[in-house]
């Protein structure tokens, strides 16, 4: 016979959901799927909802939504950004554990678990304003003693951290991140008809519009490609005040979509000749995997994190060399066989990341840490 469990009090679990009023990157992209997949958890039965209840917390104006249907979803506090974070985020989460996916976390509180994706403050500080290098410096000096487990998104980025932070590191887990995010996603290739791309051989670059994705290095690049008519098509905010402004020369050949939908992104690296991700640095590298879940080979630098999480399913490239860019590109525009093979590999490498496998394994540290 069949006996129900039953705890006399269910442990409550608190979720940073200051990310919701944020820009989507890699980071936020990581929060909204982990929060997804938590919740979708709960409907199948893999997190006991008798046993735990999960709440997310956020700020009274948002950018984005959720629709969830076990996470109870609280708005909380007056405050906004950082001091809404740092001030009235711990003061209503006191007692009980919090969650935070997004690199900061509130120095105030101690029973936290806290994701943090690299170390570009201090190992790429250049590239980012004074104020936000210095404020990230501050908290991952200090975070690391105020946290009960540091999760990262690879081992290059756990080593990083290591080095620049006082992290012990028994404290700190590696989640990889998924990608089915990209799997059901409909095209909207009226983004193609928009741009003119439709009978346009374009190369793909995407990202936020920082000095360390080095969109320099690509249109550098172009002056050694023979192919005419091949043009950039750069996806991404170019307004972000915590990154320095790039410095991007003009050109016709160069066409900035800005933001764009998943389902338009979809449409374009589907239709890319070849996605190009040059970064100097990174601490997962999301991006070139959507690109290869959409069958778009994929040219990434050598540097980083990306060999770790592309393994074979990439031409690399010397990030600081344009020549070597342009060679990269130029195989995947006019070499067929290479490029289905790349193609090939990018789907196999992709379908390795799992935001299910991710969740699960930041479901057990969370356990682990809430049932000590």
């Amino acid at each position: 016979m069949f006996i129900k469990k039953y705890y006399p009090k269910k442990k409550v679990i608190y979720i940073n959901g200051r990310f919701l009023t944020q820009t989507i990157t890699g980071v936020q992209r990581y929060a909204l799927e982990i929060v997804k997949i938590i919740d979708r958890f709960i409907s199948k039965g893999i997190i006991d909802k008798e046993k735990y209840e999960f709440i997310l917390l956020i700020q009274r104006r948002n950018q984005h939504s959720l629709e969830l249907n076990n996470i109870q979803i609280q708005k909380i506090g007056n405050l906004k950004g950082q001091l809404w974070e740092q001030l009235e985020l711990p003061f209503f989460s006191s007692g009980y554990l919090l969650v935070n996916l997004c690199n900061t976390a509130p120095v105030l509180k101690t029973n936290q678990v806290l994701t943090i994706h690299d170390a570009a403050a201090s190992a790429n500080k250049e590239n980012f304003s004074l104020f936000f290098r210095i404020w990230y410096q501050l908290l991952h000096r200090i975070l690391p003693f105020r946290t009960k487990r540091i999760l990262t998104v690879s081992n290059f980025s756990k080593n990083e951290l290591l080095k620049y932070y006082p992290i012990q590191k028994d404290k700190m887990n590696v989640v990889y991140l998924g990608i089915e995010h990209m799997n059901d996603v409909q095209l909207d290739n009226k983004i193609l008809c928009q741009y003119d791309l439709l009978s346009t051989k374009y190369i793909l670059a995407v990202s936020s519009i920082n000095p360390n994705k080095n969109f320099n290095g690509i249109i550098e690049a172009l002056k050694y490609i023979k192919s005419e008519e091949v043009q950039i098509v750069i996806v991404g905010h170019r307004d972000n005040p915590i990154y320095k402004e790039a410095d991007i020369p003009p050109s016709t050949k160069i066409k900035f979509v800005g933001y764009v939908t998943d389902e338009e992104l979809k449409a374009l690296y589907k239709n890319a000749s070849c996605f190009v991700f040059p970064s100097f640095y990174e601490g997962f590298g999301l991006p070139p995997l959507e690109a290869m879940s959409s069958g778009c080979p994929v040219i990434a630098s050598n540097r980083a994190s990306l060999p770790e999480v592309l393994g074979d399913s990439a031409l690399f490239c010397d990030p600081e060399n344009p020549r070597d860019i342009a060679e990269k590109i130029e195989i995947l525009l006019n070499n067929h066989n290479i490029r289905a093979v790349y193609q090939q590999r990018g789907l196999e490498k992709s379908r390795q990341y799992s935001w299910e496998r991710c969740g699960k394994e930041l479901i057990e540290v969370i356990t682990e840490v809430i049932d000590l």
